[in-house]
């Protein structure tokens, strides 16, 4: 008996996996990282004890990840983990959309921090950029250490793994808000503990999930433009998330953020329509089966 592994219709019996590879992703991928956020959330409310170290934070970034790998090796082995491996490989035609997603948040975030200085007659302190929660300020270094996390941690999983799935069944605006509702209640248990999130209180939580689907949409725009291009919008969220997550990102320059995030959503849309919200066709995911001979 040899196993090939091929293009196009799997010959095994389909198993559930097979069957509902996203709906089982969706689990997985709250499920792992809901392990970190929940207890943290439970700890932050008094109900479990002792306290947890509230930097374990950061390791619920990776349950998007560890779903999409889990799912991909029962559904499609070493050729589908290998194939979407290939999707940080570097080429000649993302070149241009890496150097684009790296540079767009530190663009977006110095216009936010000019009109700041424009409408408070102060400039807000650009040096704290490098602060985030319950971690020693970073530095630059801040900016890796998201990458790593949110961007590869995250992306893996939501554009890697759901959203060519996803896309391979409506056009890639309808994608897009199918995604964005399960990546939206992904974020919810970090609303009990996260500073931030804290702040902005439950009663805050749908104008936070309008927001996240206007980064959705940009995500989509630069996954479908860069054709898949997993480091490009891995770059754009750890760097959008390293102007965003610090103390230098509240008042104005936070409300700047947003209307910039979501009048380019607003904008790709219109321009580039519904179907594919890009120039480029939308991704969509080709089986990699497994036959039996």
């Amino acid at each position: 008996m040899v196993t090939k592994v091929v293009e196009g219709e799997s010959t095994v019996s389909p198993n559930l996996f097979m069957r509902y590879p996203l709906a089982i992703y969706w689990v997985l991928a709250c499920g792992f990282s809901w392990l970190v956020t929940v207890p943290l959330a439970l700890s932050a409310q008094g109900i479990i004890t002792p306290p947890l170290p509230y930097e374990l934070h950061y390791l619920s970034a990776y349950g998007p990840l560890l779903a999409a790998i889990v799912v991909t090796a029962l559904t499609a082995g070493v050729a589908g983990l290998r194939n979407l491996g290939n999707h940080y490989a570097i080429n000649r035609g993302h070149l241009g959309w890496l150097a684009f997603c790296a540079f767009l948040p530190i663009v977006l975030f110095g216009l936010a921090v000019l009109v700041a200085r424009l409408i408070n007659n102060t400039w807000p302190d650009v040096l704290a950029i490098g602060q985030v929660n319950f971690l020693p300020d970073l530095g630059l270094a801040a900016w890796l250490m998201w990458i790593l996390t949110s961007g590869i941690g995250e992306e893996t999983g939501w554009r890697g793994f759901a959203l060519p799935r996803l896309q391979s069944r409506h056009n890639a605006l309808v994608a897009t808000m199918l995604l964005w509702l399960v990546w939206a209640l992904w974020h919810l248990p970090s609303f009990f503990y996260l500073p931030s999130y804290k702040s902005i209180g439950l009663a805050g939580f749908p104008g936070f999930a309008f927001s996240l689907l206007a980064g959705a949409t940009l995500f989509t725009w630069l996954y479908n433009s860069s054709r898949g291009s997993l480091l490009a919008v891995a770059l754009f969220h750890g760097g959008f998330n390293f102007v965003t997550a610090s103390p230098t990102s509240t008042g104005t320059v936070a409300m700047v953020i947003g209307i910039g995030v979501t009048m380019a959503a607003v904008l790709v849309v219109v321009v580039y329509k519904p179907k594919n919200l890009a120039r480029s066709e939308r991704q969509q995911y080709h089986p990699i089966a497994i036959r039996k001979e």
